[in-house]
């Protein structure tokens, strides 16, 4: 017998009930975690630990099949079993449907990241700090703004999370969750060979992507590699992958983020090279304060010397409360006045 974390086993029941189809990341996190805030990070955290356990890999699935940027399906094979010996089941999850992202209010938000984004299309380098607490809204503004980035140009995309941890952190942890998500994604594939010619370092930490073979011959390579020589290498490689196309690198929850991020992030805000890279890095100023985290003093420099920009979210005002009420609640616009 297994024990499994009540989250992890809830996840598992999820997919288990419905094999072979799939289920979304929205109805999993609003069936598991229905009266909190949180983000994909900890449904990415669930699945992890149920395939440590279940003794598979994401890149050989045997039982849990990772549906790309959507969700799961759960695809080993189940006993069959009598239906009187099957306990009551609660309806699917598949019916229900999570409501549809509301953004609103952020629109000047939203216009200065296009701004940016547009400079970055001339090959003006960016590097933004969103900026606000918990439940502002920083993840709506980011999902919204990949969204449209995506549709409406030919760009690459990378995006990771810097997950709470207690003691010291893996170096690079959101950088390499980013970088291994766009090299698995359908047209990450020629992301590959830039990392092989120009950063052999960092391929070297994400051993999933590479044969044996490979991976053996890219470790030879490497021995005796130096921090200042895997900044240098991502510099150089994102220079060259941008030649055809920028680069959005979306780093979430900065204020968790271990050094050596820190100081890739600020490395590559300060490469002289041409590079059309727009870094979008989301952090709580309060959390960073109370930690210590040296993120506030990284920003400051940046900014100072005109290398980042910060964009601050700022707490809606009555009436685009009564706007979002208004568009989310049924009634909502019937709602009386001291209530909105």
């Amino acid at each position: 017998m297994v024990r499994l974390p009540p989250k992890v086993f809830a996840v598992l029941r999820l997919l288990v009930a419905q094999p072979g189809q799939l289920v979304t990341k929205e109805v999993l996190l609003q069936a598991v975690w229905p009266e909190a805030v949180v983000s994909e990070a900890v449904l990415t955290t669930c699945i992890a630990e149920l395939r440590k356990i279940l003794g598979e890999t994401a890149q050989a699935p045997r039982f849990i099949q990772t549906v790309h940027r959507r969700g799961y399906r759960f695809v080993g094979h189940l006993p069959t079993v009598a239906p009187s010996a099957l306990p009551p089941s609660p309806p699917s999850p598949s019916r229900a449907t999570a409501p549809p992202p509301l953004l609103v209010g952020r629109e000047r938000e939203l216009t200065h990241l296009h701004q940016w984004l547009e400079r970055v299309w001339q090959g003006a380098r960016q590097t933004v700090f969103l900026t606000g607490e918990a439940g502002l809204g920083k993840t709506t503004v980011v999902n919204a703004f990949v969204e449209e980035a995506a549709g409406a140009g030919d760009v690459w995309l990378a995006r990771g999370q810097c997950i709470e941890h207690y003691g010291a952190g893996e170096a690079y942890l959101p950088v390499l969750e980013a970088l291994g998500r766009l090299c698995r994604a359908p047209e990450g594939a020629p992301l590959l060979p830039v990392l092989e010619q120009h950063a052999p370092t960092w391929l070297a930490q994400m051993p999933a992507l590479l044969s044996a073979t490979a991976l053996e011959a890219v470790q030879r390579r490497v021995v005796g590699a130096t921090q200042k020589r895997m900044l240098r290498e991502l510099a150089e490689a994102v220079e060259v992958l941008t030649v055809s196309r920028p680069l959005l690198l979306v780093l979430e929850d900065l204020h968790w983020s271990d050094y050596a991020t820190l100081d890739l992030l600020t490395y590559l805000a300060r490469w002289l090279g041409p590079s059309r890279l727009l870094i979008l890095g989301t952090y709580r100023p309060v959390e960073a304060l109370l930690r210590g985290h040296p993120l506030q003093t990284v920003k400051r420099e940046l900014v100072l010397h005109g290398q980042a920009v910060e964009l601050p979210l700022e707490l809606l005002t009555a009436a685009e409360v009564a706007r979002y009420l208004g568009l989310r609640c049924a009634g909502g616009p019937d709602l009386p006045p001291a209530i909105r």
